[in-house]
Formats: C-alpha cells, sequence, structure tokens
C-alpha cells in the first residue's frame, strides 16, 4: 500500500501523525488478513510500536504487509513501513505486528486457513509469529489474572 503524507496528514513539526501511520498500517494488514482468509477480519491488537524514523510531509510511504503465523482463528501481520523522499532512497520507519481474527458471515470467529511456508525465511518468519503469539497470550492471562486479584484483594 502507498501512501503520500499531506499537510493534513502531518503534526506541527511537518512530520506524519503516528495515529494517522497506525491507521494505515491497519488497513494494509486488514487486506492481507482478509485475503488470506478469503473473507471478513478484524483487528485484535496490534503490539508495541516503535517509530525508528520520522516520515516527513511530501514523503512516500510504503507499507508492506504480510501474514506471518495463523492460528485456529487469529493471525499475525506483519507490516514493513517505509518512507521514502521523492527520488530517493528509501528509509525503514517502523515495523509493527497486528493480530487478526477470521470471521464468518455471522461475524463470528472462524477457522483461518493454514499458513503455508514455503521456504526456510518463511519457516523463521512463521516460528518467529509463533512465539510472540504464545507470548501474547501470556501476557493476557497474566493481565486477566491481575484484574481478577484487584476485584477479589483476599
Amino acid at each position: 500500500m502507498t501512501q503520500l503524507v499531506l499537510p493534513s496528514d502531518a503534526n506541527n513539526l511537518g512530520n506524519a501523525f503516528g495515529g494517522r501511520i497506525l491507521a494505515w498500517i491497519d488497513i494494509a494488514a486488514a487486506v492481507a488478513a482478509g485475503r488470506h482468509c478469503g473473507g471478513q477480519v478484524v483487528t485484535a491488537s496490534m503490539d508495541d510500536v516503535h517509530f525508528v524514523k520520522p516520515i516527513t510531509q511530501g514523503d512516500i510511504v510504503v507499507l508492506k504487509a504480510r501474514v506471518n503465523y495463523v492460528g485456529r482463528t487469529s493471525m499475525e501481520v506483519g507490516v514493513r513501513v517505509e518512507g521514502e523522499h521523492w527520488g530517493g532512497p528509501r528509509y525503514h520507519a517502523l515495523t509493527a505486528y497486528a493480530t487478526f481474527v477470521a470471521l464468518d458471515s455471522d461475524r463470528n470467529p472462524t477457522e483461518a486457513p493454514a499458513l503455508q511456508c514455503g521456504d526456510e525465511h518463511d519457516l523463521r518468519r512463521c516460528d518467529e509469529g509463533r512465539q510472540r503469539m504464545e507470548y501474547r497470550r501470556a501476557r493476557r492471562a497474566e493481565k486477566k489474572r491481575r484484574l481478577e486479584q484487584l476485584a477479589d484483594p483476599e
């Protein structure tokens, strides 16, 4: 996906709004996840996002989204965001990971098609995605446990 950072997309420093970049990430990732599933998907979460380099007004933004890992109903989509000065080289601005859930026609979670990993690079991406998904599950379980403790202090 390609975007142009217009004045309405930039802050007072002339850099793209982080929220605008996040919205573009969500769209690019949703398209990749939806294409993989052949249907509707919904965003479940987005991991920590750290901006490596600002993208300035007038620059081109290139978003590359790819499904890295598929569980039963959810999938991880990695998005690499690059900036490009007109006529200049591209630069890495940030990488984000979003989790999507496949939906059926009634908008209920449904099984997502398995991911076909072709080469060693794909297998590495898949394994790293699986590890991140396991970490997310553990983090969710820990948050749930802490909330339950707060609700019942005894």
